[in-house]
């Protein structure tokens, strides 16, 4: 890499603005507004030593908000050179830029990522499945307040058919919709989504059963059942919530066959990532009307391109990833960044570890 190249990086120049912005353009409004959930929950990641605490870069474009936010922890922050050990990274869209980085300064033994999903980062996080490598931490958990609201919001829209409503140009020859109360959810999922989801759900009387990787039970829900059983719970189900991580492994996990299980009273909502649904088959279904309707804040592609039939099922809508937005999220990694920094430099202890051989 030559110099200018350097300099590019540190002034954020190369590579364009990433997907979603993480800061706000109007400033954070409302700072206090949402709690981070897992906050406080800090764990040592298990069989490696603790990475050496040193001077923390933030790259590629170190704002001033997450800048103010590690130096709020204690950090000494440094352009990135070879005395770097841990490194907060802003951008999903330059992964590979973050690989070559590490490959270059094997001295960083801790990298905070922006987001909770680190999907997007799947062509670096497979090299230290080992174990070997920097201790990775996300945003995991951090956002789960603003995305459960949205995900009952687009629940609620699906179930009392707003979209077909909205799009109307004549009034209703009949009433039509379906309640929320005494519904049976299936959660795909069981991170701090989930469990804000469950906690937002329990006015409406809802039975809930939560879908994950095994069966442990999940606090608040009626029931819990492993992937295994996802065949068996879909029959019942009056809506289907995917709030899961984007592995290889569930990667379509509601496609054609998943979708024929599903009464034609259910409403799927998706605030999780666009390919675990099958798009086409969803689109298949949508349109023979096999089921209520889709709430989705993210697709697979994404963006939708424009003249993609979705936008045109009147039983369809979607909010084009904006279950979070920049003024709900830049407070809470800014805190989560002030937290991880503190167990970097002290005992070692991190919330939000990330699993690179998992890829969550």
């Amino acid at each position: 890499m030559d110099e200018q190249q350097r300099q590019d990086r540190m002034s954020g120049a190369a590579a364009g603005a990433p997907a979603r912005s993480l800061v706000p353009e109007g400033g954070v409004g409302h700072p206090d507004q949402h709690r981070d959930p897992v906050a406080g929950t800090a764990r040592a990641p298990e069989g490696r030593p603790r990475p050496e605490p040193g001077p923390i870069a933030v790259l590629p474009r170190p704002t001033a908000l997450f800048v103010d936010a590690a130096a709020a922890g204690g950090a000494e922050i440094t352009e990135l050179d070879a005395r770097t050990r841990g490194l907060i990274w802003l951008s999903e869209q330059r992964a590979e830029e973050l690989g070559e980085i590490l490959e270059q300064y094997p001295g960083i033994g801790w990298v905070q990522l922006p987001w909770a999903g680190v999907d997007g980062f799947a062509s670096v996080l497979p090299r230290y499945a080992d174990g070997g490598g920097p201790v990775f931490t996300s945003a995991k958990g951090a956002y789960s307040e603003p995305v459960a609201e949205h995900a009952l919001a687009l629940l609620h829209a699906v179930m009392r058919e707003l979209g077909p409503k909205a799009r109307a140009a004549r009034w209703a020859p009949v009433r039509t919709g379906l309640s929320l109360y005494g519904a049976h959810v299936v959660i795909v999922g069981a991170g701090g989504i989930a469990a804000e989801l469950l906690r937002l759900l329990a006015p409406w009387r809802v039975r809930v059963t939560v879908v994950r990787r095994t069966a442990e039970p999940m606090p608040g829900a009626d029931r819990t059942v492993s992937a295994a059983e996802l065949h068996a719970v879909l029959p019942d189900a009056d809506a289907l919530v995917l709030a899961a991580a984007s592995t290889t492994a569930s990667r379509h996990l509601i496609g054609a066959p998943e979708l024929a299980l599903l009464p034609a009273r259910a409403a799927i909502v998706n605030i999780a990532r666009g390919a675990l649904i099958d798009t086409d088959a969803l689109t298949a279904a949508l349109r023979e009307k096999r089921i209520l309707g889709a709430g989705l804040d993210v697709t697979d592609p994404e963006p939708l391109p424009d003249e993609h039939p979705l936008w045109r099922e009147p039983r369809c809508i979607i909010t084009s990833h904006s279950a979070d937005t920049p003024e709900m999220t830049a407070p809470l990694l800014a805190r989560r960044i002030t937290e991880n920094v503190r167990g970097f430099l002290g005992d070692g202890r991190f919330v939000g570890l990330v699993d690179p051989a998992a890829g969550y």
